[in-house]
Parts: C-alpha cells; structure tokens; sequence
C-alpha cells in the first residue's frame, strides 16, 4: 500500500520495514497485538529518543490503520501507543566561511586533473548550489544533465519530479566531469555498474572535512541542503520558492529554516550588540 499508493520511496519503505519488525520483535504477531501490548511499548522504548519513539509510533499506527481499512481488525489498538511531544531540531548549518574553506579545497584539489577531485567538486556543487538530497544526487541519470537549459530533472520522494537550477560555476564543472567520467552505464555518477552509493558520498564528504580542516561530524550531505536553503533565505528567497527547490510536499517542513534564521539572528545580537560583553 505504500509503495503503490503513496509512492513511498525505497528508504521510506526501509524505515518502515525496520521499524514493524523491531515492534513484532518485542511483541510476537502484530496483527493480533492487544491494547495492552502497544501500551508495554511506552517502558521498552524508555531508553530511545522523543523522535524516534514517535516515529516508530507513528509507523505502527498507520500499520493498523491500514488492519482496519482492509478489514484485516475490526479495533483498532493504536491510541495505546506512547506519543512522545518530541521537538524538533533545528538542523545544523555550516556558516560562510566553513562552506567558502570546503570550496577552496575541492578546487585546489579539482586543478590537479584527477577525475575522482572533479568528480568530487561536483558533488559539492550540486550538494549547495542545488540543494539536493543525497539520495537524489547519487542517482542522478544522464538524461537529467541540462544541455542548453540551466536545470537539472529530479525525482524526489514519492517519484515526484521537480526542476532545480544549475549554477554556472556548476555547469562548467559539471562539462569537465563529464569529459573525464568513465564507466558504462545510465547514471551521471557510475560506480560498479550502477551508481554511487550514499554511504560512500558521506564517507567522501567527511574525508574532505578533514583535509580542509573542519570536523569530519559536522559535514554530511544533508548539512550542505541545509546550508543552501539556510543561507537562500538569508538573501531574501521566498520561503514558497525555497519549497519548490527542495522538493518539500508540505511548507511546514521548509518553515523551520526561518527558525534557523531567527536563532541566527539572535546569536548575533549576543555577539555583536555593545551590552553583549557587560556583566
């Protein structure tokens, strides 16, 4: 059901998967689980984050909901869930000088001609100047290359299909990536006969964290999309089009960048205002 109805993408499915048969793991046959043995759930996930509590919750309601929808039940358990108020965190950023630093060493790195350096800096160009998710990167095909247009075709989660702008600087690299790549294959980034993996993205981004300096943890693919839509917003995007370029099915998920923003300014005011160094 979630995958042909909703269209669910093969991490979401994944997610989920993991999460079901962790919760049967614990309780034996879900389908016949009682009240009783969703509420002794509160207790064994005591040791587990607000977030992910809520999440696997959320995971085996839908899950009977779907019981009851299909006549499978005819009650449905799930009120007995625990629903933790879990608050969600603002995500991290790197700030202009941290991005500029990673920039300078990807290019210095590009200059030597290597095609895994180029290959490396277009990454990177595409992780901020696009702000594309780490699995819609690694799986770009070379059907979704701009020839004469300055956009990339990409399919997000659900198999939704959006159009994201490709900077200059970003398409010159992209043209020498594209001289150097080897391999058969469909995808713009080939890598054993199929493409890239995710893991290894987040392992190239974290070694280039290093050489430039920076903690290797405070670098991954998803801290670079944050950086894009942050630093957008910061130069006056409007929160509607920074939802179109991240792909975001619902605003509420892109307004939490304005928080982002908001807490910016506010560390600044502490930094920068005359009383910030009174007692």
């Amino acid at each position: 059901m979630l995958a042909a109805e909703r269209g669910a993408a093969p991490n979401t499915l994944s997610a989920y998967r993991r999460d079901l048969d962790g919760a049967e793991g614990l309780l034996g046959a879900l389908e016949t689980a009682d009240r009783g043995a969703l509420a002794s759930l509160g207790a064994r996930w005591s040791a587990l984050a607000p977030a992910t509590v809520a999440r696997k919750s959320s995971a085996l309601r839908q899950f009977y909901g779907f019981l009851v929808d299909e006549g499978l039940r005819k009650d449905d358990p799930s009120p007995a869930l625990p629903r933790p108020q879990a608050r969600r965190p603002l995500p991290r950023i790197l700030s202009h000088d941290e991005v500029n630093r990673l920039f300078v060493q990807a290019e210095q790195e590009a200059e030597t001609g290597r095609a895994e350096a180029v290959r490396l800096l277009t990454l990177l160009e595409l992780l901020y100047g696009s702000g594309l998710r780490a699995t819609e990167l690694v799986s770009l095909p070379l059907a979704a290359v701009p020839r004469d247009a300055p956009f990339l075709t990409v399919t997000g989660k659900g198999g939704a299909a959006r159009m994201v702008p490709v900077s200059n600087r970003a398409k010159q690299v992209l043209g020498k990536w594209l001289e150097l790549r080897s391999g058969e294959g469909r995808f713009l980034f080939p890598s054993r006969g199929k493409h890239l993996t995710r893991i290894r993205l987040f392992q190239l981004l974290k070694e280039l964290a290093a050489r430039t300096g920076l903690p290797p943890e405070k670098l991954s693919p998803h801290v670079l999309r944050h950086a894009f839509a942050t630093h957008l917003l910061e130069g006056g995007a409007d929160l509607r089009v920074l939802q179109t370029l991240l792909g975001h099915a619902d605003i509420a998920t892109t307004q939490i960048y304005t928080h982002v923003d908001a807490a910016r300014l506010v560390a600044l005011v502490n930094e920068r205002h005359p009383l910030a160094g009174r007692p």
